[in-house]
């Protein structure tokens, strides 16, 4: 049940709200004109399509960058431990310091939080180790250990851009807006095309769901949006994408 609660909301409260009372007040005065709906699947439907397509993009972008961390910090890892030079003292500090690396930024991404020195310290610290055993680890094995480390510096900045910057924040803003005018525009227009023919609950009836419809997938795009904070049914388990070891 909660998956067909999850984009009801206030918003959906206030849009069902105005159409009810544009359809009282259009219907009481006989207010009634002939409009081109097609101008509003320009001016709602088309940027809706768009920011939902945006906001899924960004959801298998962020995929794919988890996906990639957890792969490079892995890598890291195993080449850290079969190295028989590093004793089991220091295979324990390191993998520590992985796992510090891992609970930082599921614990960014997850809070929205964009102080994120603890976790460049973090990976600091990673780099810091290669260069201060440098006899146990060999130049070779060291480039390539850098080379992991870049690859896992490379997921962190990406998967914290799509946390940081979302789709166009005017755009959705924009929809929201039409949508809460929709009924006042749509209303008169659908008094117009019934003509008396129908029944005043038709009118009712047919605002109230069109409108539940373009917020419904207004919301849905919100839920969308943000996928690591744990909020909505499709967003990104952050726990599967956690370096255990």
């Amino acid at each position: 049940m909660k998956k067909y609660l999850q984009i009801i909301n206030i918003r959906t409260l206030l849009v069902l709200l105005i159409s009810v009372t544009t359809s009282f007040l259009v219907i009481h005065f006989d207010v009634k004109y002939n409009f081109d709906l097609t101008v509003i699947s320009i001016a709602i439907i088309f940027p809706l399509v768009f920011t939902i397509r945006a906001a899924f993009r960004r959801r298998e972008k962020a995929l794919e960058h988890l996906a990639k961390f957890k792969a490079g910090m892995l890598i890291l890892h195993y080449s850290f431990q079969r190295n028989k030079k590093l004793t089991d003292e220091k295979r324990v500090i390191i993998k520590n310091a992985l796992l510090q690396i891992s609970d930082s930024l599921i614990y960014h991404l997850s809070k929205h939080d964009h102080d994120q020195a603890d976790l460049r310290k973090h990976l600091d610290s990673v780099f810091l180790f290669i260069q201060d055993h440098k006899e146990e680890i060999s130049t070779s094995d060291a480039m390539k250990l850098f080379k992991f480390l870049k690859d896992v510096h490379v997921a962190i900045e990406n998967a914290i851009a799509i946390d940081t910057h979302r789709t166009p924040i005017s755009l959705r803003a924009y929809c929201l807006v039409f949508i809460y005018f929709f009924p006042i525009i749509y209303t008169p227009a659908l008094l117009h095309r019934f003509d008396h023919s129908a029944p005043d609950w038709g009118v009712y009836a047919l605002s109230m769901v069109t409108c539940f419809i373009l917020i419904s997938l207004f919301n849905v795009q919100d839920e969308m949006e943000n996928p690591f904070d744990q909020q909505g049914l499709d967003d990104i388990r952050l726990e599967e994408f956690k370096f255990t070891a």
